[in-house]
């Protein structure tokens, strides 16, 4: 299977973001901090090598940046002292700019039963 590239698209998340995503060498200690890893579908460095790679339509079938809190707990961990959790951001920005919407609030049931800081970091990303 063959992937379209899509360099922009690297781009754009690094003037978003500020940072760097080659500077990641995918150690994993980003996913090992994350307190929401287990409901990703993919860890947080697999879709920095994505970016890399432009594989923008691979990291949008992953839920990994829409489950990101931005709670900063991988970016205060970062042996290379990335911004991962603003990297995350750039990509939902740049997707959400598509006017993609991967967020469903309707669909949850019972909202007092999330973690507060999954509720405000999905109203963050929803009130932009």
């Amino acid at each position: 299977m063959k992937v379209k590239r899509d360099l922009e698209f690297l781009e754009k998340v690094e003037e978003l973001s500020g940072e760097s995503v080659n500077a990641c060498i995918r150690c994993g200690t980003c996913s090992a901090g994350c307190p929401f890893v287990e409901e990703m579908d993919v860890l947080p460095e697999r879709i920095f090598k994505r970016i890399v790679l432009g594989d923008r339509e691979g990291i949008m079938k992953n839920n990994t940046m829409w489950i990101c809190a931005a709670c900063f707990t991988c970016s205060v961990r970062c042996p290379r002292d990335i911004d991962i959790a603003k990297i995350m951001e750039a990509v939902r920005l740049t997707l959400l700019r598509e006017d993609i919407d991967m967020v469903d609030l309707d669909g949850l049931d019972n909202i007092e039963e999330l973690p507060q800081l999954a509720v405000v970091g999905c109203f963050r990303k929803e009130t932009g």
